[in-house]
């Protein structure tokens, strides 16, 4: 099963099968689609995604023009029970705004906040739509508004609960790494090598040298490992892949450092015995490699 096949599986038991057209209605919900005054429609407020492609919208719109819109979007009452929220079809609803349509079919659903915030993180996810901090201050509303583990919040998603880890810790950046991410001048994988700054102001220093100079992922790495070990720079012997290296251990080097959020060492010459060599910065981040390696918390071992 893929990745894709899986994501949002854990949404069924926040939200029921209604998320599968054509599935039966619960008890207090609308039968079936009803025409909704756009107007009417407030926009879902735990919304992650910040940025909306205009072509994006304008492509949706003509679609929804020469075909109609195939599919309803997904809406709530809100406490007065005189308006709506919406649930899942922001795209949607704004390509029919931009069409000038007054009211758009809808599925009226029984949603807790909770479960606005999961479906609008899948929904996105699933069409690969939410830039890297987009998807982390989603992970983290989840922890620290409703309680979520990291666990939970990769069950409800469908994702590797160390991936969803190495997301979360993008919250760590300084604002102007954070700033370059979101407008897309910097990667995730830029990102993470970056973290093992502490001094946020070279930190910020390096990012935008990273921006500057169009460095790739790895080059960020090196130049990171050269400003916290001076030793390594240029002229000095350096940790690199011996240019003898397996590709297949490369890339299962690259594969568990994408795995554990740090960059991993195979030392191994194709028989006999290896070794596996996993660097961390502090207590910390030996908690969270551990817990990335393991599936269980530190301090059930040691608390």
């Amino acid at each position: 099963m893929s990745g894709r096949d899986r994501l949002g599986r854990g949404l069924e038991a926040l939200l029921g099968d209604y998320i599968q057209e054509g599935a039966v209605p619960q008890r207090g919900e609308v039968a079936g689609p009803a025409r909704i005054a756009v107007r009417a429609i407030a926009p879902n407020p735990f919304q992650p995604r910040r940025t909306f492609r205009t072509e994006e919208l304008t492509q949706l719109a003509a679609s929804l023009k020469a075909n109609g819109l195939l599919q309803p979007i997904v809406v709530r009452l809100t406490a007065s029970r005189r308006s709506y929220e919406l649930v899942a079809g922001e795209r949607r609803l704004r390509a029919a705004q931009q069409l000038g349509w007054t009211d758009i079919p809808a599925q009226v659903r029984d949603v807790d906040d909770r479960s606005l915030l999961v479906l609008a993180l899948v929904e996105n996810l699933q069409r690969e739509e939410l830039g890297p901090l987009e998807e982390c201050d989603g992970y983290q509303t989840l922890r620290d508004t409703f309680g979520y583990t990291q666990q939970e919040i990769a069950d409800a998603v469908g994702k590797n609960r160390s991936t969803v880890a190495n997301v979360m810790r993008l919250a760590s950046l300084p604002p102007s790494v954070r700033r370059l991410i979101d407008e897309g001048a910097l990667s995730m994988g830029h990102g993470r090598a970056i973290l093992a700054i502490d001094d946020p102001i070279k930190a910020a220093d390096l990012a935008r040298e990273a921006v500057a100079g169009d460095w790739s992922v790895r080059e960020t790495e090196k130049r990171v490992r050269n400003l916290l070990n001076p030793a390594t720079r240029d002229g000095d012997p350096e940790p690199e892949d011996p240019p003898t290296q397996d590709p297949a251990v490369g890339a299962l080097e690259e594969a568990l450092g994408d795995h554990l959020g740090t960059r991993v060492r195979i030392q191994w010459k194709g028989r006999g015995k290896g070794a596996i060599r996993i660097p961390f910065r502090g207590a910390r981040d030996l908690e969270r490699v551990f817990a990335a390696v393991t599936g269980r918390e530190a301090g059930e071992v040691v608390g």
